[in-house]
C-alpha cells in the first residue's frame, strides 16, 4: 500500500536528486533536497485539506488529480507561474521573462518579490475564506468546542464568512499594506484589487463545484424515490431487488442514469478545479520562500516540484487509508493551519517572518489534532469495552 502510493514520489526523487547532482554538483543537489523538505513542511496542512475534498471523487479523478494536477502544481505554479508575474509586473513577454530569469537571476527574483503584496493579499484572502467558511459552518464534531460552537452561531448569517473577509482585506489594505517593504511605496490598491480577486476566485470556483455536488444529490435522491415507488406497487420481492439492480447499474432507466454520470463528470471536475486553485494558494509562499535558498528557476522548480509530488501522494494515501474518518480532528487542525498561513500571508505584505515559523505553526496545529483524536478513540474504546462488560455481568445475573 505505502509503496504503491508512495511509489511515484520515490522515483521522482531519485531522478530529481540525480538530475540535480548532474546539472548542479554538490551544491545544487543540497539546494533542491532543502526545497523539497521546505516544500512538505509548508504543504502538510494542504494534503489534509485536499484529502477532504479527493475522497469525494473516484479513482479515476484521483489518478488525475495525481497525474495532469502534479504537472500543473510543478510546471504551473513552481515554473511558469513566477515566470508570468514578472512578464506583468515588469510590463515584458514571457520570452523576456525567461530570458531574464536565466541571464540575470538578481534581477528576476527582485521582480517576483515586488510582487509578493499582489500574490499575498490574493492567497491569503483565498484561504481565508476556506477557513471561514469552514469555522462558521454547525458541525457535529467540534475539537475547540469553546470557539467553534459560538462561531456556529454566528455562521448562520448569511454572507458573514464574506463580511470577515473583506473586513479583514480592508484592515491590511489599511495597515501593511500602506508602506511596503517589498518593492517599497503604497500597495493599498494593488492589495485591495488582488485580496477581491483572491475572493471572487474562491466564490466562483467553490460555489460552481459546490452547485454540481448538490444537483448530482438531488438526481441520485429522485431516482432512489422513483425505484423504491415503482417497485412498492409490483410487490415486496421486487421491491426488495430494485435497490440491488440500481446497485448493479441496472436500473433508473437511459435518460436518468445518463443524467446522473453527466452531473458527476462535472462535478468532478469543478472539484478537481477547486483542489488545484487550493494548491496554488498553499504554493505562494513556497515559492517566494524559496528565493532565499536560490534565484534559480529551475532549481526551485525541481525542489519544489519533488516536495509537491509527496504531497499528492499523502493526499491519496490518507484518502485510502480513511484517515480522516479515523482521526476526525484532522480537518480542524489543517483548517486552523490554513487560517493561520492567510493571517501570515497577509503579515509578510510588510513584515518578513521566516518560512520555518511558517511550516512549524502548521505542524503543530494537525500535530496537536491528531493527539486529540487519539485520545477521542481511546476514550470511545474504553466506555465500549466498558459497556460490554457490564452487560456480559447483567446477563450472567
Amino acid at each position: 500500500m505505502l509503496l504503491k502510493t508512495f511509489g511515484w514520489s520515490f522515483a521522482v526523487t531519485a531522478i530529481g536528486l540525480a538530475l540535480a547532482g548532474v546539472l548542479w554538483g554538490w551544491q545544487g543537489l543540497a539546494i533542491v533536497g532543502i526545497l523539497s523538505i521546505l516544500e512538505i513542511s509548508l504543504s502538510f496542512d494542504n494534503a489534509v485539506i485536499n484529502a477532504g475534498i479527493l475522497r469525494k471523487m473516484n479513482a479515476f479523478w484521483q489518478k488525475i488529480f495525481l497525474t495532469v494536477g502534479i504537472l500543473i502544481a510543478v510546471f504551473g505554479m513552481r515554473l511558469v507561474f513566477p515566470v508570468i508575474i514578472v512578464a506583468v509586473t515588469a510590463k515584458m513577454s514571457p520570452i523576456e521573462a525567461v530570458n531574464l530569469a536565466i541571464n540575470d537571476k538578481d534581477k528576476y527574483e527582485h521582480l517576483v518579490t515586488a510582487a509578493h503584496p499582489a500574490i499575498a493579499a490574493f492567497g491569503g484572502i483565498f484561504l481565508l475564506m476556506i477557513f471561514l467558511d469552514f469555522i462558521f459552518e454547525e458541525r457535529d464534531i467540534r475539537w475547540l468546542g469553546w470557539l467553534e460552537k459560538p462561531l456556529a452561531k454566528l455562521g448562520k448569517l448569511d454572507t458573514f464568512s464574506i463580511v470577515v473577509a473583506l473586513l479583514v482585506l480592508l484592515i491590511t489594505a489599511t495597515t501593511v499594506a500602506t508602506d511596503v517593504a517589498h518593492g517599497g511605496g503604497d500597495k493599498t490598491a494593488t492589495v485591495l484589487l488582488s485580496g477581491v480577486a483572491g475572493l471572487l476566485t474562491y466564490l466562483i470556483v467553490g460555489g460552481i463545484s459546490g452547485y454540481f455536488e448538490d444537483k448530482l444529490e438531488e438526481e441520485e435522491d429522485e431516482d432512489e424515490d422513483d425505484e423504491a415507488g415503482e417497485a412498492g406497487g409490483e410487490g415486496d420481492e421486487e421491491a426488495k431487488a430494485a435497490p440491488n439492480a440500481q446497485l448493479n447499474g441496472s436500473g433508473g432507466g437511459g435518460s436518468g442514469g445518463t443524467s446522473v454520470m453527466g452531473l458527476a463528470g462535472k462535478a468532478a471536475f469543478f472539484l478537481f478545479l477547486y483542489l488545484e486553485v487550493i494548491d496554488a494558494s498553499f504554493s505562494f509562499d513556497g515559492v517566494i520562500g524559496a528565493f532565499a535558498v536560490t534565484n534559480d528557476i529551475f532549481e526551485m522548480a525541481l525542489g519544489l516540484g519533488i516536495g509537491a509530488m509527496y504531497i499528492r501522494s499523502l493526499t491519496v494515501f490518507l484518502v485510502r487509508r480513511g484517515t480522516l474518518d479515523d482521526y476526525v480532528y484532522l480537518e480542524h487542525g489543517a483548517h486552523y493551519a490554513i487560517g493561520a498561513l492567510a493571517v501570515i500571508l497577509l503579515v509578510t505584505i510588510k513584515y518578513e517572518i521566516n518560512e520555518v515559523i511558517t511550516g512549524l505553526v502548521g505542524v503543530v496545529l494537525i500535530a496537536a489534532s491528531y493527539w486529540s483524536s487519539v485520545r477521542r478513540n481511546r476514550r470511545e474504546a474504553a466506555a465500549g469495552e466498558d459497556s460490554e462488560a457490564k452487560t456480559e455481568v447483567t446477563s450472567g445475573v
